[in-house]
């Protein structure tokens, strides 16, 4: 859907809505919606994802949104779902992304139940290229999981979703809980601190979920999936020799391994990813041609059919929410004059166009903003940040999605305490 605007488009300007068409919603977030754009000029497709600063403001959520748009600008990597654009109107924040077609894993595993070891491989291949990288720019994804990784329309995997992403430290680990509970590592839900390495653990439980459709470790109540996921043996269900080599099941068994000198990836004296290539299940793969995109994926969404909830659009058709349309901005703003949250958003939201802007990194600006966590079986419960970083309770942080829903936990944000050797590449 679009609206008609008769005046000519300066393309020169700065890069606002009206430089889009506006297509069909095929996602939709806390905050607001995710649906498809066409550059008017360019004629290339992206995914616009678009925030209501009124929810934002309300859910205490402003940092975490300029948080995410500061480290979207830092990524470029072909196996990120990458920040092409970001501006704002008087209403709403926009980031302009890669478009990804092929659904996320989470509707691919609903639908066709556990995947096929060699698929998950290839995926599991791509993705910790994209996890390296990150983790190389000093970032932490923090909530890896099949819902965060998007299929293109070639079935390449992609790591979404960087909206509790942080800078680590390389000096104190973080005691911060955020993220979705089931994925979680020890170190987290311990409060051990922690730093990178709980990607790889989370990668981990991915692998075994989209495996064998369904999680390692689990529990009703929160206590209940701590205690699992601290405790728990890792086991494999009846007929795993059928569903997945010895292989693949000593890589999960390396990647969830509790103690964190001796996880996959990890390991103090180890070479970081070097670990993970030289591992017998993925000894075999190509990096080279993968890291190009060269290689053949084993597993092509259908494309003729629609790879995400089709219901997105029935909420604006039946008029549930107001839909997305172009809007002039307000001439000349009173900056001065605005509540405190519009005029950090005003000030720190800055427009980017890949085309015309260089990438730069905010490290160490960005400091961890909000704590939470997401738990399928419990309700969300309020927070609110106070002026020492602490999380209080006060207001709903979010609508119970199908991910699960927050539940925050009231900490600071760091444990002062040494980290291990681990291995790092500066960028």
């Amino acid at each position: 859907m679009g609206c008609c605007f008769s005046e000519p488009i300066d393309f020169d300007t700065e890069v606002n809505l009206y430089h889009f068409d506006l297509h069909r919603a095929v996602g939709k977030g806390a905050f607001g919606k995710v649906r498809v754009v066409e550059h008017k000029r360019s004629k290339n497709l992206y995914a616009l994802k678009y925030i209501e600063k009124a929810k934002c403001i309300k859910q205490r959520a402003v940092a975490n949104i300029i948080q995410e748009r500061r480290l979207l600008e830092e990524i470029d990597h072909p196996f990120i779902v990458n920040l092409r654009y970001a501006f704002q109107d008087d209403e709403n924040c926009f980031f302009v992304l890669d478009l990804m077609l092929g659904g996320d894993l989470r509707f691919h595993l609903q639908r066709m139940g556990g995947l096929d070891e060699h698929v998950v491989k290839f995926w599991v291949a791509e993705l910790a290229s994209g996890l390296s990288y990150l983790h190389k720019q000093r970032i932490i994804h923090r909530d890896i999981k099949p819902d965060n990784i998007l299929l293109d329309s070639r079935g390449h995997a992609h790591i979404t979703d960087f909206n509790v992403a942080i800078h680590y430290s390389e000096r104190r680990l973080h005691t911060s809980v955020a993220g979705s509970m089931a994925y979680m590592a020890p170190e987290v839900v311990g409060r051990k601190g922690y730093t990178w390495c709980v990607d790889w653990w989370s990668l981990g439980v991915t692998v075994y979920e989209l495996l064998f459709h369904r999680r390692p470790f689990d529990g009703k109540t929160t206590e209940k999936m701590t205690n699992s996921i601290l405790k728990d043996p890792l086991r494999f269900p009846e007929g795993t020799s059928q569903r997945c080599s010895q292989q693949g099941m000593k890589f999960m068994q390396s990647l969830m391994e509790r103690n964190v000198t001796q996880r996959l990836g990890c390991r103090p004296n180890g070479e970081g990813i070097n670990d993970i290539h030289r591992h017998p299940w993925l000894s075999k793969t190509d990096w080279a041609s993968l890291d190009t995109k060269e290689s053949q994926p084993p597993f092509v969404p259908d494309m003729k059919k629609a790879n995400f909830d089709v219901s997105h659009e029935l909420d604006e058709f039946l008029m549930v929410e107001k839909p997305l349309t172009h809007t002039k901005r307000k001439a000349n703003p009173d900056i001065a004059k605005m509540k405190p949250e519009l005029r950090q958003l005003e000030e720190q939201f800055t427009v980017y166009d890949f085309m015309s802007s260089k990438r730069r990194s905010y490290y160490p600006h960005n400091q961890p903003i909000t704590t939470m966590v997401r738990s399928s079986e419990s309700e969300p419960t309020p927070v609110v940040q106070s002026v020492t970083g602490t999380l209080l309770p006060t207001a709903t942080i979010v609508d119970r999605s199908q991910a699960g829903s927050p539940i925050p936990t009231t900490v600071t944000w760091h444990q002062h305490q040494r980290m291990p050797s681990i291995p790092y590449t500066a960028h």
